[in-house]
C-alpha cells in the first residue's frame, strides 16, 4: 500500500515557521533577510573572484554559481563542471561566504555538495522526482525552484518529496512562471509570497532576475519581493554582463548591485527586516 499521505510542506503540520541556516551563519526565515548573489554561471577564477569580492562588500552572505548548466540547445555552453565548483568554493572560502549551486544529476548529489552549502533544484528540474528524492536523502539544505509553469500546489508537493526523506531545510524560490507575454521572461508572481506565508511553514525567497529577463526590472522587483515579505533574494551579477556566457541581459553590474542592497536595506527596516548575518564583516 502507498504511504498515507502527510503533507510536511503544509502550516498544520509545523507550528512554528521553519528557519533554514547555512554553516556561515546565514538564516533563511526570521528577522534577517538572505542575500545570494552571483553569475548565472562560474566562467573563469578571476571572474568568480571579481564577483564573491563584490557581493560580500556589500552585503551578501550567499554566493551562487552554476557548474552545471540546463540549456535549452546542446549547443549552449553547459558550465565548467567539478572545476566551476571548485572555483566557486575557494572564491566564496576567501570571502567567507556561502555557496548555492545548481545539481542537475541524481547521481552528481554527492560530488555536488563536497563543495556546496546548499543545493538548487532548478526550474526545470521541480518534478525530478528521482533527484529531488536523492537530493532530501543528503541532508544538505534544498533551495527549491518553482518549476516553469508549476501551480502552488505542484510546487509543495515537490518539497514533499525532500521533506518526506527526512530533510526538513528547504527554502521554496519563486522565480516566475511561463506567460503569454514575451514583453519579459517570464511572470513574476509575487502574490504568492504572501499566500505561501498562510500555505506552508517553509522560507520563502524571490529571483528577479528569472523572474524578469531584465536587468532594469531586477531592483524594482526585488524592493517589491521584500515588502511583501520574502525571506531573501537570488540576483544574478556579473563583473561583465554584455561579455556574460548565459544570462546577460538579466544580470546586474557589481556597482547596479552594491546600489541594489543600499535601496534594499531602507524597505528591510521599514518591513522589520535587515540584510546580512550578524557578527560577519562586510
Amino acid at each position: 500500500m502507498p504511504p498515507k499521505e502527510r503533507h510536511l510542506a503544509r502550516r498544520e503540520a509545523h507550528a512554528d515557521r521553519t528557519i533554514v541556516r547555512l554553516l556561515n551563519g546565514t538564516a533563511f526565515g526570521g528577522e534577517t533577510l538572505a542575500l545570494c548573489a552571483g553569475p548565472c554561471s562560474v566562467e573563469s577564477e578571476a571572474q568568480i573572484e571579481a564577483t564573491a569580492a563584490a557581493v560580500a562588500q556589500a552585503g551578501g552572505t550567499v554566493l551562487r554559481g552554476g557548474a552545471f548548466k540546463p540549456r535549452t540547445s546542446p549547443y549552449a555552453f553547459q558550465g565548467l563542471g567539478r572545476r566551476g565548483l571548485a572555483l566557486l568554493r575557494a572564491a566564496a572560502d576567501r570571502h567567507r561566504l556561502a555557496v548555492v549551486t545548481e545539481v542537475l544529476d541524481p547521481r552528481d548529489v554527492r560530488m555536488v555538495a563536497e563543495y556546496a552549502d546548499m543545493l538548487q533544484i532548478g526550474a526545470r528540474n521541480m518534478q525530478n522526482f528521482a533527484l529531488l528524492r536523492e537530493a532530501g536523502l543528503s541532508g544538505m539544505p534544498i533551495l527549491l525552484k518553482r518549476g516553469l509553469a508549476a501551480t502552488v500546489d505542484e510546487w509543495l508537493m515537490a518539497a514533499e518529496y525532500v521533506l518526506v526523506e527526512g530533510n526538513p531545510n528547504v527554502v521554496l524560490c519563486e522565480r516566475g512562471v511561463r506567460s503569454f507575454d514575451p514583453a519579459t521572461r517570464n511572470l513574476l508572481d509575487l502574490s504568492v509570497v504572501p499566500l505561501l506565508a498562510e500555505l506552508t511553514h517553509l522560507p520563502v525567497i524571490v529571483d528577479p532576475s528569472h523572474g524578469t529577463g531584465l536587468a532594469r526590472l531586477v531592483e524594482p522587483m526585488s524592493l517589491a519581493a521584500i515588502a511583501a515579505g520574502a525571506d531573501g533574494l537570488l540576483v544574478e551579477v556579473h563583473p561583465e554582463p554584455a561579455d556574460a556566457a548565459s544570462d546577460g541581459a538579466q544580470s546586474l553590474t557589481l556597482e547596479q548591485f552594491a546600489h541594489l542592497t543600499t535601496r534594499l536595506g531602507e524597505v528591510a527596516a521599514a518591513v522589520g527586516r535587515r540584510i546580512g548575518v550578524p557578527g560577519l564583516a562586510v
